[in-house]
């Protein structure tokens, strides 16, 4: 306990070094002064809180919100010091916020407890003792030897031993890590592949050093020292030898491992990163709100303390008799008064601030975030997938995006390839009826007689079988026999899995054409070509990385010779190359690039004995090094990369998505800047960029590429914006590659930045993964501060995606690491419309009008009590009783506004859909601004100075209003006040609304239903438990007079009536874009909201009513269509246009 204390505050680091030793079966050196190594238990841990911690650590992280924090402070003084509010007041709502916040964080951290309790507990073994023993995950230690069996999930990340296969190899699938479905090949050290049995393994005496945990699924680097007589045998361990937590063990019976890292050092775990808190707009200015309603707070109840002191400073308004101060009170300190007074103040207005917002918002959030996941236009049924949200905070980010940087190649295409053409020694090749056709000639070969491949064209084609990843389901082909192929030798029924869609098509190709892919072992790779089987030795795997792009493989052919087939980027292959045709290749790279193909080079190279020696030597340094392995490794793949000699080319085609251009021209529409970010060569992306819209044929295309120094970059950005500001009519797109962005972002990122800002589409290519993190980290960090959206559907887009503001993950073929990653996830990029321009759009009106709103609705409610302050002698007298105070937010006034949130549709969502135009209303936060807030903020003040003032001018002067002459008292005319404003501020509500469900009438009308009931129950019965019963029969009383029903009515017209006749003119002067499309529908048919909009056929009205029938066509709701059944030439003499669904503009008598 102690150590872990000690670890916690950073005493006590538990790896003291780079590396860890790790003794096989834990068989530790005898010699007295050896140390063990502390290592983690493997426990997995994913909950937040414990049963000892969860109230002190929820509590604190509650109420580091400030208005939690602030609303704790007011209890607390509430409770101190003689305040003229019951400290219930401030302390229900607090404890309803905190109570609600806290169950629900409590039940999502007991299902994680209970997530991982199952996991923990699973049932494994362990060879202990020479024998299995049977065990809880949780009791696994670092070097227990440990059997899983196939199909069964690996408990914690093992070092391969053995297998029931003879050499050693097993599979496995990752797709709870990374997605992908693909078999990997994991493979022992021939030294323990042997050893099969528990017995044998009983007595393996090895040592493991490796590197201490990180996160890198794709990266270890170890070696194991294996003990064999008086000798020591050391072997390299790499990414091949270990086997993750979470992956899965397939066609494989059973292997043995052993532990390397357990619990929370698992390379899994280390990949749970707690993504950085995003914040929306929002959510920033409504605590940018709270602070100036903080400040109103302060300067009400400073303006109050001072006011109270002058007028006890004149002798004529001394205390009365009745309110004499003691002698204690005083002789106190005037300063501890002022600040008692001042807190007092503090404490009565307090309610200015609302603390049920913050729940409310977080309800909001939660309950609306559902509705995207059932919204059956953003499912796709061909893969079953339905959208998916993973965080609730962003929903109204949706609506505010500016900047959407999308990946190419998943994101925009399908990510399905289909092999298309080939260079083949110089020459061009198309496939027709799975024959190799040279270009220009059409041959027709029957079916069934097998065709005749050159000797370049062979050795082509066994390079692209020879040179990949591919695997095969073995449950399929075992026992292959005669049936599985055809006449010509072609399988007919393999079935391959890749981990990358192109050598899927690559592999299929060849296969067609008469050269299969047939099997691969952990030594050897077979094939048959024309039916010829043949078997390769495979000697060296050179793997794929981002930095060299491409992969290789050394093998050795029947007839002996050592054979290096490498393929990759023209990039990265054509550099190397010193033999066979490179400029014609070169030349039909560029032609297959410019029909948008997937480009790759292939090549190889044959060694000498005595160079494969030297290759052999090099490899074997490089891959048992612990120190900078992974850069002596490439030095080395570089050294044996090279005097290639080119064999040809590939071009896959990758087909758009269905509506990508539809979508990208919408998004164009809705002023939202596209940039694509890809991998792909310069040629490639550009024909691809044309063919899904985001480049235009007629725009001016702009070119930032190949740069290799600071000054020519620099000189190339100058003369860009120079012809923008030349051009400035034309539209212009910007071409910039990898290397030249490091170069533009090094020294002249200003003149870069002013370059793409003048650009209407921006196309990245031969983008690294954090080359395009860093672009959007550009973007979003500049001084205007857009908000921005990246989308893709690969690991190679996590960092872009975790950057951007809103990061969107798309299910496709590259995993799901994106999708885990992202805040929300779509099937499809044509979702991206519907997702942003009807939910972002609604959710943003939604969350505005509910910030808004509870800050007026506050105004209202504590604006009366400021002004009684002022006919009460700043008494510190409530206006309110102490219930109503409590239950204001929380019951009276909460209902309506959240259901508001949560239904709300101030335009069809077909019309927001079809008219991107609408989506420019809303951007920039501008329902969120300071004249919004402004004119919400004065709203409040002179609705609260209405309920007040009306309340006296209507009360003052004759307080007789009862027929028997009873006078009324102050705890009448606060009710009398309280009633107007609950009528008001709900029906403002209902105002605001303009798309109406059962529930929103429940809430609304049963709100102030509820008001009047529970104002009768709780006036007209003694309360035991209350002190005092000022309340007692008070609302009765109120009720039962006509002049407060008369005073009710007029001040909540009055009131109201300012607001509507402030919004018929606005919208008869003003209009904006979305309110005239509150007027456009999908038919030809308008339902209005009032019945006066609806005349029988043939009927006309007066002009009076005409000209009153325009003004409220702004409050016609679209989503109530033809339940008048009025068609639009029924309506008034009048002609107007307005628009059809397919944008034809229509002159219509009415």
């Amino acid at each position: 306990m102690w150590r872990w204390v000690r670890q916690q505050l950073g005493f006590d680091p538990p790896h003291q070094s780079d590396t860890r030793t790790i003794y096989i079966a834990n068989r530790f050196p005898q010699h007295g002064h050896y140390v063990p190594q502390k290592f983690a238990e493997n426990r997995i841990i994913s909950s937040k809180y414990t049963v000892w911690n969860f109230v002190p650590k929820n509590l604190f992280e509650q109420f580091r919100r400030i208005a939690n924090f602030y609303f704790l402070i007011i209890f607390l003084v509430q409770l101190m010091i003689d305040t003229p509010t019951s400290p219930i007041t401030s302390g229900l709502p607090l404890f309803f916020v905190i109570t609600v916040t806290a169950i629900k964080q409590g039940y999502e951290d007991w299902l994680r407890h209970k997530s991982d309790n199952e996991v923990n507990g699973a049932p494994v073994y362990v060879v202990r003792s020479g024998g299995l023993v049977k065990t809880r995950s949780k009791n696994i230690r670092v070097g227990d030897i440990v059997r899983v069996a196939k199909d069964e999930t690996f408990p914690v990340d093992l070092v391969l031993l053995s297998s029931d296969r003879a050499n050693g190899s097993c599979y496995v699938t990752t797709a709870t890590l990374d997605g992908e479905t693909n078999l990997k090949t994991h493979i022992a050290v021939p030294e323990t592949a042997v050893l099969q049995s528990v017995a044998n393994l009983d007595k393996l005496v090895a040592v493991i050093e490796c590197q201490q945990p990180e996160a890198d699924l794709y990266r270890f680097v170890g070696r194991i020292t294996i003990s064999q007589q008086i000798e020591e045998i050391v072997r390299p361990l790499g990414p091949e030898s270990l086997l993750l937590r979470g992956a899965r063990l397939k066609n494989t019976k059973e292997i043995f491992g052993v532990a390397v890292y357990t619990g929370m050092e698992t390379k899994m775990a280390l990949n749970y990163k707690s993504k950085s808190q995003k914040r929306s707009a929002v959510e920033k200015s409504m605590n940018s709100f709270l602070i100036i309603y903080l400040i109103i707070l302060l300067f009400e109840a400073i303006l109050s303390t001072i006011l109270k002191y002058a007028w006890q400073s004149e002798e004529k308004w001394n205390e009365p008799w009745y309110n004499q101060k003691t002698e204690h009170e005083r002789n106190s300190s005037k300063i501890l008064r002022f600040i008692s007074d001042f807190l007092a103040f503090l404490v009565l207005y307090n309610f200015i601030i609302p603390i049920s917002l913050y729940v409310t918002v977080e309800m909001q959030k939660f309950l609306g975030s559902f509705f995207i996941g059932w919204d059956l236009d953003l499912y796709h049924e061909e893969t079953n997938e339905k959208a998916q949200v993973n965080t609730s905070d962003l929903n109204e980010e949706l609506g505010q995006v500016e900047y959407v940087f999308t990946d190419k190649t998943g994101t925009l295409t399908e990510n399905e390839m289909q092999f298309r053409e080939c260079s083949i020694n110089g020459i061009k090749y198309q496939e027709i009826n799975g024959k190799l056709v040279p270009e220009g000639l059409i041959e027709d070969v029957p079916d069934g007689i097998r065709p005749h491949l050159t000797k370049e064209e062979e050795l082509f084609l066994k390079a692209v079988c020879l040179c990949h990843t591919v695997q095969i389901n073995t449950d399929q082909t075992d026992g292959t026999g005669d049936h599985l192929w055809r006449a010509n030798g072609i399988s007919s029924q393999l079935e391959y899995y890749a981990s990358s869609p192109d050598e899927k098509a690559l592999v299929e190709a060849a296969r067609r054409v008469g050269v299969v892919f047939t099997g691969a072992g952990p030594d050897s790779m077979e094939l048959k070509s024309l039916g010829k089987p043949e078997r390769y030795k495979l000697l060296h795997v050179l793997e794929f990385d981002a930095n060299r792009r491409r992969m290789s493989v050394i093998v050795e052919s029947p007839s002996g010779d050592k054979l290096l087939f490498t393929k990759g980027a023209e990039s990265a292959i054509l550099p190397c190359s010193k033999h066979g045709e490179i400029e014609k290749t070169r030349i039909h790279v560029d032609e297959f690039a410019l029909k948008g193909l997937r480009t790759l080079c292939v090549a190889y190279r044959r060694f000498t004995e005595l160079e494969y020696q030297e290759v052999e030597k090099r490899l074997f340094e490089a891959k048992t090094a612990l120190q900078q392995r992974e850069e002596r490794v490439t030095e080395v793949f570089n050294f044996i990369e090279r005097d290639l000699v080119i064999l040809g080319a590939t071009g896959v085609e990758d087909k758009l998505q269905d509506k990508v251009q539809e979508t990208i021209e919408a998004l164009r529409l809705a002023g939202i800047k596209v940039w694509v970010l890809t991998g792909d060569k310069h040629e490639t992306a550009v024909s691809v960029s044309l063919s899904c819209g985001h480049f235009h044929r007629t725009m001016n295309i702009l070119e930032l590429v190949q740069h290799k120094s600071d000054s020519t970059c620099a000189e190339q950005l100058r003369q860009l914006a120079r012809r923008i500001k030349e051009d400035h009519v034309i539209q212009h797109g910007l071409v910039v590659d990898g290397t030249s962005l490091s170069l533009a972002l090094r020294q002249h990122e200003k003149l870069f930045m002013e370059v793409c800002r003048n650009c209407s589409a921006v196309l990245c290519c031969r983008m690294a993964p954090l080359q395009k993190a860093k672009v959007v980290r550009l973007l979003k960090t500049s001084p205007e501060k857009p908000i921005t959206l990246a989308i893709g559907d690969g690991a190679n887009d996590v960092s872009m995606i975790q950057e951007a503001h809103v990061g969107i993950g798309i299910m496709g073929k590259e995993g799901r690491q994106a999708v885990r990653n992202s805040d929300y996830a779509i099937a499809r990029f044509k979702f991206l419309s519907k997702l942003l321009f009807v939910h972002g759009h609604l959710y943003y009106i939604r969350i505005a009008t509910l910030v808004q709103y509870f800050f007026y609705k506050n105004v209202c409610f504590i604006t009366p009590q400021f002004l009684y302050q002022f006919f009460c002698l700043f008494s510190q007298q409530t206006l309110y009783d102490s219930v109503y105070l409590t239950l204001y937010n929380i019951c009276f006034t909460s209902l309506p506004v959240l259901m508001y949130s949560l239904f709300e549709q101030h335009v069809h969502p077909h019309i927001l859909h079809s008219k991107p135009t609408l989506y420019r209303d809303i951007s920039k936060n501008a329902h969120l601004g300071f004249k919004p807030f402004l004119y919400w903020t004065f709203l409040g003040f002179s609705h609260a100075f209405m309920f007040f003032f009306g309340s006296y001018l209507l009360m003052g002067e004759d307080t007789s209003l009862l027929g028997n002459g009873q006078m009324f008292g102050n705890w009448t005319f606060g009710t009398l006040v309280f009633t107007v404003m609950v009528i008001t501020v709900t029906v403002k509500m209902a105002l605001e609304t303009h798309f109406w469900t059962w529930i929103n009438h429940f809430v609304t009308w049963g709100s102030i239903v509820f008001y009047f009931i529970f104002s009768l129950f709780y006036g007209g019965i003694i309360w035991p438990f209350l002190h005092t019963q000022d309340m007692y029969f008070v609302f009765v009383q109120l009720l039962s007079s006509g002049s407060a029903w008369f005073a009710i009515i007029i001040i909540v017209v009055t009131c109201l009536f300012l607001d509507v006749v402030k919004k018929v003119l606005y919208r008869h002067l003003q209009p904006t874009s979305t309110e005239k499309a509150q007027l456009t529908e999908t038919g030809t048919s308008i339902n209005c909201l009032d019945s006066m909009c609806c005349f029988s056929d043939g009927e006309t009205a007066c002009a009076s009513l005409r000209r009153m029938l325009e003004r409220i066509m702004g409050r016609c709701s679209p989503t109530r269509v033809n339940r008048c059944g009025i068609s639009l030439n029924c309506l008034c003499c009048r002609r107007f246009s307005y628009k059809l669904e397919n944008e034809e503009p229509a002159a219509i008598d009415v």
